[in-house]
């Protein structure tokens, strides 16, 4: 399933590489176009409803959210693995596309097709649950 979605993937940048504008990384395109695909993989799967909601609430707390991010910078591997297997898959992309491949909430942002503070609030969110999900797996930490 993974070779076939890398093939789909492929043939989809390479078809399509004449729309590339230049307004954006060359990275961030691929990573949009690799993301989508997957999104609608999931989506015609029917295993994941909803992605990615847009929310209403205030802003994140810096404090609170320095703290989460302090926790799950810290965490090790091992532990960390085992606390996004806990947490849903569009809270683990978005920590994944920010703190491993190193996006910033700008690119985030094109690749999910969300407003900035959308996928600020949805950072927070998951690194909220991170931490919920840590306290749980390893509560004499």
């Amino acid at each position: 399933m993974a070779e076939d979605a890398v093939q789909e993937i492929f043939l989809k940048i390479f078809l399509n590489l004449s729309k590339f504008t230049f307004r954006s990384k060359f990275s961030t395109w691929v990573y949009s176009i690799t993301y989508n695909y997957c999104i609608d993989l999931l989506r015609k799967q029917k295993k994941h409803k909803n992605l990615f909601a847009d929310s209403n609430e205030n802003l994140p707390d810096p404090e609170e959210d320095a703290l989460n991010e302090k926790i799950l910078l810290e965490m090790e591997f091992h532990r960390l693995e085992k606390v996004l297997e806990e947490i849903p898959l569009d809270d683990k992309t978005v920590l994944v596309m920010k703190y491993k491949d190193a996006l910033g909430i700008r690119d985030i942002s094109k690749i999910i097709g969300k407003s900035e503070s959308a996928v600020k609030m949805k950072i927070k969110r998951a690194k909220a649950k991170a931490k919920k999900s840590y306290m749980k797996l390893f509560p004499n930490e």
